[in-house]
């Protein structure tokens, strides 16, 4: 029988420990276990021989620095974690191991009218052709990471009404999708899961604190604050698309007027240029366009940036963050998206704080909110369910 500070918890806590430091980077050399978990290098070389011995990580030769040195991350065999990201109008799932692998992902087109229960049942077929892709078993699955476009009530679980999947509303997705898999399911907003995505594998990564926005049909920010998403008591933090910018503007879906939504979203800024290309006209049509030269498309692009830019520069005298990471259809547009952000910021941040930040475009494009829903899972997991029972000694 283990005692709370006896020598056997101690010595499960600090595997435990090791474990979470190689989980949340996907691989760490000996050395930077050791400066991550405070642990001592011997300490740290006993316990990853120990997890190698249980299957529970491997090894691999490396470099550091010019050096020789040992890499460690979970093993692939240990487990598979799901990733499925539903957008306005796209399903894509990944399938990912321990090790911060992708086996399989693919995206299909879904119906922004469709129900919860239609959505669920794409999904799931997805989910099962994946696996197959990848030749693993549906019962290594160890969780999922599920993304909805839209804030999820903390209490309740719960989709807001401000979600943009109308067929959604009201749902309990986490609820919905574990009835139907069995397995533990993890959910969160799009921005949020983007912003994880980017920290982990993308333009965030060694940084504590960013904010990734994501401007496509809505407006979202997803913050990450000493490496950790940050959601607010009620899970609502970041929703920027709905800072005002003019009390008089045009009325936004949440009931008040002239907030950056009603200046940015797509379904609000598409129509001024109907006139030239047509009502068939895309968000990602224009970025295209404006990377072609079309002028219309480029000023619609840069009135859209400088209007993040300023919702940017506040976040920024807020929250003093070091990088801001652009993601959605905005941000394929390049340069000519973010010249704009700078600008406002220069304008609207405080000095010190806009000379701290750096601004950067997403690095992994529409994987972003899969590949953080894949990261859910692995930073939400508990660390002991990959030592079973667990050592005695």
């Amino acid at each position: 029988m283990k005692t709370p500070g006896s020598q056997s918890s101690l010595h499960r806590a600090n595997l435990e420990r090791v474990i979470r430091a190689v989980r949340a980077a996907g691989s760490l050399t000996q050395a930077d276990i050791a400066r991550t978990t405070g642990l001592s290098a011997a300490t740290v070389s006993n316990i990853v021989r120990e997890l190698k011995e249980l299957g529970t990580v491997e090894v691999r030769s490396t470099s550091a620095g010019g050096r020789r040195a040992r890499s460690v991350s979970l093993s692939g065999d240990a487990g598979i974690v799901v990733g499925v990201d539903f957008g306005h109008s796209h399903l894509r799932v990944a399938v990912g191991n321990l090790a911060h692998q992708v086996l399989a992902e693919e995206a299909e087109p879904v119906d922004v009218d469709a129900s919860a229960d239609e959505g669920f049942d794409r999904a799931e077929k997805l989910v099962g052709r994946l696996l197959t892709v990848a030749g693993v078993d549906r019962g290594k699955i160890i969780g999922i990471g599920l993304g909805v476009p839209g804030p999820i009530d903390i209490t309740s679980g719960t989709i807001g009404s401000t979600a943009i999947l109308p067929g959604w509303r009201g749902t309990n997705p986490r609820e919905e999708l574990a009835a139907r898999t069995g397995v533990p399911v993890h959910v969160d907003n799009d921005a949020n899961l983007g912003a994880l995505g980017e920290s982990v594998w993308g333009s965030g990564r060694g940084s504590g604190d960013l904010a990734y926005i994501k401007v496509a049909s809505g407006v979202g920010a997803g913050l990450v604050i000493n490496g950790r998403i940050y959601r607010g008591p009620g899970g609502t933090a970041g929703e920027i698309g709905h800072v005002t910018l003019d009390e008089s503007g045009p009325v936004c879906r949440c009931g008040n007027r002239g907030c950056l939504e009603t200046f940015t979203a797509a379904r609000h800024v598409l129509p001024l240029l109907h006139p030239i290309h047509g009502p068939e006209l895309t968000m990602q049509r224009v970025v295209q366009l404006a990377r072609e030269g079309d002028p219309g498309c480029q000023r619609v692009i840069g009135d859209i940036s400088r209007h993040v830019g300023t919702a940017v520069a506040q976040l920024c005298n807020l929250l003093n963050l070091s990088r801001v990471v652009l993601g959605g259809d905005l941000a394929e547009a390049g340069e000519i998206a973010l010249g704009p952000i700078r600008d406002s910021v220069g304008r609207y941040a405080i000095p010190s704080a806009a000379r701290q930040l750096t601004l950067a475009t997403g690095a992994l494009g529409p994987r972003a909110e899969v590949l953080g829903a894949l990261a859910l899972v692995l930073r939400e997991m508990g660390d002991g369910m990959l030592l079973g029972a667990g050592p005695d000694t």
